[in-house]
């Protein structure tokens, strides 16, 4: 089977699954590429671009995850002597493929939630930078020794994982290759719970449907505010349009069922 990155509807789900088994879920170039396209329709999609009468109402939350026990295990090495000896194909590698992937799933305004299994180096730290939940194996292995191999990581690539990471995390991995299990990067923040080996799935499923089963137009202004405080938007300004919602449904319904003592229905 060709390396890919595919998504398909379960419910209110979006199962997005990095595929590259041979070489345990490496992003090939076409896969950078494919990652942007995933999340440019998702993003579409929620938004009634594609001629849904009431936007959102299908899908509340993406699952992303690896094929074959691994979640991503960096870039595929095998691609690079064609194109990262000339600097402008390879600041047109990063800029636009690389960085084209991770800004679609960075703008996407559905919940992410991250399932790492196995081995978590590279662009598949970057990938999950880019979620806002992390469900990981206890023995899943994260790192990104690229200076094994002589390049630095991208500078907007750096600036996401440093956020994610933490300051010192992010020096280590990259000065002195340093790897690290599940647990230390729990301790660290940087993931959200962890859980069996045999467990991320399920795990990262029920994440998934808690997020779903919640007011999915709350979901959607959580993350845009988060985004806009995060890129240095100052707060006068996004308190400018940040109460738009007052007067919609699933605000009205929301209030409306906790004072009658029943579930909300979203």
């Amino acid at each position: 089977m060709a390396p890919a990155i595919h998504w398909q509807r379960e419910g209110q789900v979006a199962r997005v699954v990095i595929r590259n088994p041979a070489r345990f879920n490496a992003m090939t170039r076409s896969m950078w590429r494919e990652l942007r396209r995933v999340f440019d329709d998702l993003q579409a999609l929620i938004h009634g671009a594609h001629g849904e009468s009431e936007p959102g109402a299908d899908l509340r939350v993406v699952v992303v995850q690896g094929a074959s026990g691994h979640f991503c295990a960096g870039g595929d090495i095998s691609e690079y002597p064609a194109f990262r000896f000339d600097e402008a194909r390879l600041r047109g590698f990063h800029e636009d493929e690389v960085w084209g992937g991770l800004a679609a799933m960075l703008a996407c305004d559905l919940p992410i939630v991250a399932a790492i299994a196995g081995n978590c180096m590279g662009a598949g730290v970057e990938i999950a930078s880019c979620c806002d939940l992390r469900i990981a194996s206890q023995a899943a292995r994260f790192g990104a020794p690229i200076a094994k191999l002589g390049f630095p990581m991208a500078p907007r690539e750096l600036q996401l994982v440093g956020s994610r990471l933490g300051d010192t995390v992010a020096r280590a991995m990259l000065l002195e290759a340093a790897l690290y299990d599940a647990p230390a990067l729990l301790q660290a923040g940087f993931l959200t719970r962890l859980c069996a080996p045999d467990q991320v799935q399920a795990e990262a499923d029920a994440c998934a449907a808690r997020v779903a089963s919640l007011a999915p137009q709350a979901a959607r202004l959580h993350k845009q505010s988060l985004r806009a405080l995060g890129q240095g938007t100052p707060v006068d300004v996004v308190v400018q349009t940040a109460y738009a919602y007052a007067d919609s449904a699933e605000h009205r319904e929301g209030v409306q069922a906790f004072l009658a003592k029943r579930p909300p229905v979203f």
